[in-house]
């Protein structure tokens, strides 16, 4: 169990070991609220997605089983939807996501874990599973759009941090940063710091 909800988040995060959902980590990570959101609502789907279709895996006839995970988690995708939408705080941010939340739905981690995992085990460490896998996906989200939204808006959640007084002095916020390819660069030294530290991932 503690290897379940642990080996997602560190020695086999999905983005960094996998791979996986790395197309969201360029497109939401300019601000640490989308970020965070998006990090968030992937999280419950993929936790939610997991237990549901674990519940239902001796069900779900072979041949039809991928068209009931995809009813399953856009179920999921909607009701995370609606419940964004409900509540003033975060009515926004689900606007500025826009299409971004719908496509949760392709998220290759969500159907990747489900595949791997949920159809093959009980409910509840599948729960365990879709969620560490979420937070594992969240924690490498958030962590671009802090150097994105600090480097590229001198910002932080929106809030200004880099002082007044650096930009009187010529301090200048790189626009580079706010630019999807800067995200993929700095996806990439995240890979690579982390196959760095962990020799079992590095090629001999």
């Amino acid at each position: 169990m503690k290897e379940t909800i642990l080996n997602p988040i560190l020695k086999g995060n999905p983005i960094t070991v996998l791979v996986l959902g790395i197309c969201s980590s360029l497109a939401v990570t300019v601000g640490l609220k989308g970020a965070f959101v998006m990090a968030l609502s992937v999280t419950v789907v993929t936790g939610l997605s997991s237990f549901v279709c674990s519940l239902l895996r001796k069900t779900i006839p072979n041949r039809v089983r991928i068209i009931v995970q995809l009813v399953v988690v856009a179920l999921m995708v909607i009701l995370v939807d609606q419940f964004l939408k409900a509540f003033e705080a975060t009515y926004a941010i689900d606007k500025q996501l826009s299409v971004y939340i719908g496509l949760i739905i392709t998220n290759c981690i969500v159907m990747g874990r489900i595949e791997a995992y949920a159809l093959g085990n009980s409910p509840v460490p599948s729960l365990l599973d879709g969620l560490s896998n979420g937070v594992g996906y969240g924690m490498i989200l958030i962590i671009v759009a802090f150097f994105r939204e600090l480097l590229g808006s001198g910002t932080l959640f929106g809030l200004q941090v880099i002082p007044d007084s650096f930009y009187a002095a010529g301090y200048v916020n790189n626009g580079l940063v706010i630019l999807p390819p800067f995200a993929l660069i700095l996806l990439g030294c995240i890979i690579w710091i982390h196959r760095s530290i962990d020799k079992d991932l590095q090629e001999k």
